[in-house]
């Protein structure tokens, strides 16, 4: 059996519009309904694997929360099927589970005991608890004394420590320092080595790209799709993007219109586009075509440290594009956005493009020494300026090239130019006392 099955799940939450309509409906004697059904989920099917990381993504109110807490048995379906096959250990929402008025002691035997632990084993789990979650002496004081952050270090770490077979985890991690965050995502990963099916809740898309096995986009309670983390993460991405877009669009309509260059055409045009993972925009212009070259203009086979590269990057107009930016976005092989840059970004301004136009944009880049790993390159070409803009054409990983090796040690990702300076040292008062030996 699988960890946790989904089929055809749906949740319905009663909305009154005034508190005595509830009771105005339970004691009609005729039933008259005096509530209107808001469906949180709506006919969810899915299945997680033991030992798999499923993450979910989607918009606040998309109904991430319901599904982790019929996970987590909180809430039961309104109609379908739940299964679930182990121990689930929850960190849902902040303090959930806590007794604001017990010490943070007193809670660490409480949630054990509801996970179904005998005091001898919380007993053998606390001092690995209390190291993990690192709030000192405040153990021993109240819950409703702690901030949000030394909250959400106990829940962690009473989480991972009851032995769980499921962990579900919802956002919570957003409200901690970028210490324990780092140290949180670690044990996650090691978690996963472990064969923890973990169903992982974030707005964070570089922690779902990193540590996702597959992932589920809802929308409105219904599901939008579920597969791959690359492919999913990309069209919610393009999605969200677009909405944005919209949005911002419409709050500068009143902005003044910005001055603009005149127009800048390179005579080569790049017309191959190696890959493409997924692809979006209005299609009012679109990516021709790009490449990755040396300063002398050859095509490079892979990236060297500490070397100068150009980006080309061609485009067509289709239709008018007023105010055309053109960019790109570098990531990582995990997939996370590592840098990017853009027209508007760096100051240029193109000039309009009519339909049939094409220009080519060259970004010139030094690039620093990083760790050797695979780099992807998404052109794009969108319309507007930088607080609001249509995207036109985005191309998710059009090239993708390897990062050779630098002469010397890469510590973490990238090494920062540095220059090192020793001050002399300062003679010690004996020497000063007797300066001539």
């Amino acid at each position: 059996m699988n960890a946790v099955e989904f089929q055809g799940v749906s949740k319905s939450y009663a909305i009154y519009d005034a508190p005595g309509d509830r009771l105005k409906e339970l004691l009609s004697l005729n039933r008259l309904k005096r509530h209107r059904d808001f469906w949180a989920l709506h006919d969810v099917s899915f299945e997680v694997k033991r030992g798999e990381t499923f993450c979910i993504v989607g918009e606040n109110g998309s109904g991430k929360s319901t599904l982790l807490q019929m996970v987590a048995g909180i809430l039961h379906p309104t109609s379908g099927t739940v299964g679930i096959d182990g121990r689930v250990s929850a960190l849902l929402e902040l303090g959930a589970g806590f007794n604001p008025e017990f010490s943070g002691r007193d809670n660490v035997y409480l949630n054990g005991s509801i996970m179904g632990l005998s005091t001898r084993q919380i007993d053998q789990r606390y001092d690995d608890i209390a190291a993990f979650a690192e709030i000192g002496t405040f153990i021993d004081q109240p819950v409703k004394t702690y901030s949000s952050g030394m909250v959400v270090r106990l829940a962690f770490a009473v989480a991972i420590n009851v032995d769980p077979e499921i962990l579900l985890v919802d956002e919570a991690l957003a409200v901690g320092d970028i210490y324990f965050r780092q140290r949180c995502m670690r044990k996650v990963h090691e978690l996963r080595q472990r064969g923890i099916t973990i169903l992982f809740v974030s707005h964070a898309v570089s922690d779902v790209k990193a540590i996702g096995d597959r992932v589920l986009w809802l929308d409105h309670g219904r599901m939008v799709d579920v597969g791959e983390p690359d492919r999913v993460v990309s069209k919610y991405l393009a999605a969200m993007t677009e909405k944005d877009s919209t949005y911002l669009l419409l709050k500068s309509a009143a902005d003044p219109e910005p001055r603009r260059g005149g127009p800048t055409q390179a005579p080569e045009i790049v017309d191959t586009i190696p890959n493409i993972d997924h692809r979006f925009g209005d299609g009012r212009a679109e990516i021709m075509g790009i490449a990755v070259l040396d300063e002398q203009g050859r095509n490079l086979p892979i990236l060297e440290p500490s070397s100068r590269i150009v980006v080309r990057i061609s485009v067509r107009a289709k239709a008018g594009v007023g105010l055309p930016i053109v960019g790109f976005m570098l990531r990582n092989q995990l997939g996370m956005d590592f840098s990017g840059t853009n027209t508007a970004r760096e100051g240029y301004e193109l000039a309009a493009l009519q339909a049939g136009d094409v220009t080519t944009v060259d970004f010139y880049l030094e690039l620093p020494e990083l760790y050797p790993a695979a780099f992807s390159f998404s052109p794009a070409i969108a319309d507007g300026t930088l607080m609001g803009y249509q995207m036109c054409d985005w191309i998710d990983n059009a090239i993708t090239l390897q990062m050779g090796r630098s002469e010397a040690q890469v510590y973490g990702y990238v090494h920062l130019p540095c220059r090192v300076e020793v001050n002399a040292r300062i003679r010690t008062e004996r020497q000063l006392e007797n300066p001539l030996g």
